[in-house]
């Protein structure tokens, strides 16, 4: 059965810590339930989870959706937002996780990558650099998600046209994020294709497109 890998990187740093944390774990948990209610989603889609603050984490390596266990997420008291160390450990993982087509067999579908964060990257460099190495690595489609007044949109921009942003960082908002991730992803794995992008389906109120 051919995968189709979904990747979250998503922003732990301090200023997540509290309710916008809590509202990160309430969403996922939701986007988790609807993918397991989805028959198609169950058959192939995998996801894993890498968070970045002052390190970067591989929270769930890429995991088949009915046997994923949730980890709770947490966020520092204080910290800086390692978003370049986080796109390098992401690149890893999917250089290392996703099947490539090969001679004999094919390989997984075009992977999906869902940026969230709620400031800029620290590690300025380092997130420029990795831009055109994830560019490169064949996602069906990236999104960014700019969560909160201090997001910085035009970082998220650099690495995605696709961006949404979030205007607060309550359980509400989250909530309508991670449930339009897990359309998006019924909506990938039902048409998914070798080369094409993945279209996405229409955000709701909450999310606002940025063009």
């Amino acid at each position: 059965m051919r995968r189709l890998p979904v990747y979250l990187l998503l922003d732990t740093s301090g200023s997540m810590r509290g309710e916008p944390i809590q509202a990160v774990n309430v969403g996922l948990r939701a986007m988790i339930s609807a993918l397991r209610q989805d028959p198609h989603a169950l058959e192939s889609v995998w996801v894993s989870i890498i968070t970045f603050n002052r390190s970067a984490d591989v929270l769930m390596p890429l995991t088949p959706v009915d046997l994923l266990q949730l980890p709770d997420i947490v966020a520092p008291e204080s910290g800086v937002t390692h978003m370049g160390l986080g796109m390098e450990t992401l690149i890893e993982q999917v250089r290392h996780e996703v099947t490539r087509n090969s001679a004999d067999r094919k390989g997984d579908w075009a992977p999906l990558l869902f940026v969230m964060t709620d400031g800029s990257p620290s590690d300025i460099a380092a997130y420029q650099d990795a831009i055109p190495v994830v560019k490169g690595l064949g996602f069906g489609n990236i999104v960014g998600c700019a969560a909160g007044p201090k997001a910085k949109l035009s970082y998220l921009l650099e690495l995605t046209p696709t961006v949404v942003s979030l205007d607060t960082m309550d359980s509400a908002s989250f909530g309508q994020f991670f449930s339009w991730v897990s359309a998006a992803v019924a909506r990938g794995n039902r048409s998914q294709g070798l080369s094409a992008a993945v279209d996405l389906p229409p955000p709701p109120p909450e999310l606002q497109v940025v063009t």
